[in-house]
Formats: C-alpha cells, sequence, structure tokens
C-alpha cells in the first residue's frame, strides 16, 4: 500500500511550524519522523507520533489516514476501521478516504466471523464505490472494486457481470490498467492461462503504478516464472528504483533459472534485514522459503529443511515452505 504524495503535501501546508506535537519536536519534524518511522517499518512508533498530531490537530483527516495506514500495517483491525472512518467523517468527499475505509473494512472481514464478515465485506464494496464514484481516476480504488465483484458472491454483492462491465471502464481510461484488471480477475477464477496473457499486456503497456507491477510480481513468483519475474523487475526499478521489491523478485528469478545464486542469497539476506514489513510486500517466511529452494539448488539438503521449517514457524500455512519441505524429505 503506497502513502499518497497527497499526504506529504497536505502534512507541509497544514500543519505550521510552531505547532509542537511531541516533547521537544515541532510540526515539520514530527510528521518527518512519522514518515521515516513507517519507511523503516516502525510502525508503532509512526502510531504514538501521529497520536500525538492528532491531539493538536483533531480535525485533519490526513493524519487519521495515516493512522489507519499504521494501524493496517500492524494488524489493529478495530483501531484502523475507527481512525479511517475518523477521516470519512471529516472529509467525505476524498476518494482516497473511502478507498482506505474499504480498505481496512475488508481486512476486518477477514478476521471476524461469518456473519461479521458478510457484513463488512458489503460496506467495504461500497465504500470502493463510492471511492470511484467520486475519482474515476482513482485507479486503486476500482483495481479493489474489480477483485471483489470478481472473487466475491452475489449474497455478498459482488458478481461476474459487475466486474466486467468495470473492466472494460478501465480499460477506457488505462490500457495497463485494464490489462491488469482482466488477468487480476481471471487469476480469481483459476484461469491461469488466460491471467498470463493479461499480465503480459499489461506490462508491455507501460503501467504507472509500481505496486500494480510487484502484484504480477507475486503471482509470477508463486507459479514458478522466471521471464516474468525479469520483465516485472525491468519494469518495477523504471518506476521506483528504491523499491526493495526489485532485487527480491530478481533473486527468485535468478534460484529459478539456477544462475548467480550467490548473488541471490545476498540479495535475500540484505531483504530480510532491510526491507520494511508491509501487507503487500513477500513475506519474512516467503523469503526463508527462497532460500530454502536455493539451498535445494545447491543440493544442501539440510540448509533447505532448516530455511522451510524457519518459514513455517513463521507462517504455519505458507505453501511454498510446507510443499518444500515435503519435497525436500522425500529425497
Amino acid at each position: 500500500m503506497r502513502i499518497s504524495r497527497l499526504i506529504c503535501a497536505a502534512f507541509a501546508l497544514f500543519f505550521p511550524a510552531g505547532v509542537c506535537f511531541a516533547s521537544g519536536m515541532n510540526s515539520h519534524e514530527a510528521i518527518e519522523a512519522a514518515l521515516r518511522a513507517y519507511t523503516q517499518g516502525d510502525y508503532p512508533k509512526a502510531v504514538q507520533i501521529l497520536q500525538a498530531a492528532s491531539q493538536a490537530e483533531p480535525r485533519n483527516g490526513d493524519i487519521h489516514l495515516f493512522l489507519a495506514k499504521n494501524y493496517y500495517e500492524m494488524g489493529e483491525h478495530d483501531r484502523a476501521v475507527a481512525s479511517a472512518e475518523a477521516a470519512v467523517s471529516i472529509d467525505s468527499k476524498s476518494s482516497i478516504y473511502h478507498e482506505w475505509l474499504g480498505r481496512v473494512y475488508g481486512n476486518k472481514a477477514e478476521h471476524c466471523g461469518w456473519l461479521c464478515a458478510l457484513k463488512y465485506a458489503k460496506k467495504s464494496r461500497a465504500e470502493f464505490e463510492t471511492a470511484v464514484q467520486l475519482d474515476e481516476k482513482n485507479f486503486a480504488a476500482m483495481q479493489a472494486l474489480i477483485e471483489y465483484d470478481c472473487s466475491a458472491p452475489g449474497i455478498a454483492g459482488g458478481g461476474d457481470d459487475k466486474a466486467a462491465k468495470e473492466i472494460e471502464k478501465m480499460a477506457a481510461l488505462d490500457v495497463a490498467e485494464g490489462h491488469y484488471a482482466k488477468g487480476n480477475c481471471r487469476r480469481q477464477k483459476k484461469d491461469f492461462a488466460e491471467a498470463d496473457a493479461e499480465f503480459t499486456k499489461a506490462l508491455q503497456n507501460k503501467p504507472k503504478s509500481v505496486d500494480l507491477v510487484y502484484d504480477i510480481g507475486d503471482y509470477a513468483m508463486k507459479r514458478d516464472q522466471a521471464d516474468r519475474l525479469a520483465a516485472v523487475v525491468d519494469t518495477g526499478e523504471k518506476l521506483d528504483e528504491k523499491d526493495p521489491r526489485g532485487p527480491f523478485y530478481l533473486a527468485v528469478a535468478w534460484i529459478l533459472r539456477g544462475e548467480k545464486l550467490a548473488e541471490a542469497e545476498s540479495a535475500i539476506h540484505e531483504y530480510l534485514n532491510k526491507a520494511p514489513r508491509r501487507n503487500n510486500y513477500p513475506s519474512s517466511a516467503m523469503a526463508h522459503c527462497w532460500l530454502g529452494r536455493l539451498a535445494e539448488r545447491q543440493g544442501a539438503r539440510d540448509s533447505a529443511i532448516s530455511e522451510y521449517e524457519t518459514a513455517l514457524k513463521l507462517e504455519p500455512k505458507n505453501r511454498c515452505a510446507g510443499d518444500g519441505l515435503k519435497r525436500v524429505k522425500k529425497q
């Protein structure tokens, strides 16, 4: 998930230098510190700073939005919902606020019982729809709406007919986003051949969203598609050369091809040591899984087992690690 450039600009506009949010900090220092903490993955620190900022500027929706994003990364579902709802209550015409309220509602739906999940799923879709109505070029919100409608049953407000119309509208606005939307929908249906074709077209049409590009990377990684991973990295690094996902996915491509294994190992360890934990970044468990795959390539059975077991301790349901451990133990 991205920190909107709008937020960064708004912080500079809304907070005069004389306002203090924390002891010894003026407004600019406080916001810079929160952004720095978020970038480093230190979400509790960012929250602490932003809570103080919120007390000083309680009607600033961007602070509540930023709080929601930090709570989202921390897995604090109820707090994320409360913060996003506060942002929307301050400015009900903000497409971004509604988009993020939809995201945190969706996350809440994934972590509660069936009736609760259905309630929040419907609320999530409603927020995505509102976000798109407010700004048809909020492509992140439109992609979320399409994914919802493509994957959710009718009882939850989804439907293929809705998704098809939305994909057509998306394609008319941006070719790359349109191909991605169709590919993502086909992925939900497990029509991987069609998803492959659409994701290829999305990358060929110069997408503008690095998160979109690296989501295709996640798909390619799970499908063991080395060539697609290389194309993803080439496209992603042109958009943001500092994004840590690029070197990680390139390392995965090398492992799949059986080349530059020492460089691949170094890149993955660097990712583990430096990349922040994000919901849309490869997890630490996935990194250990690929270190296991690398060890398999090198014939280091014990090392492979150790890496897979580490991954499963971090994520007991990690399929990559579970399959790898079974495979190695059979050898």
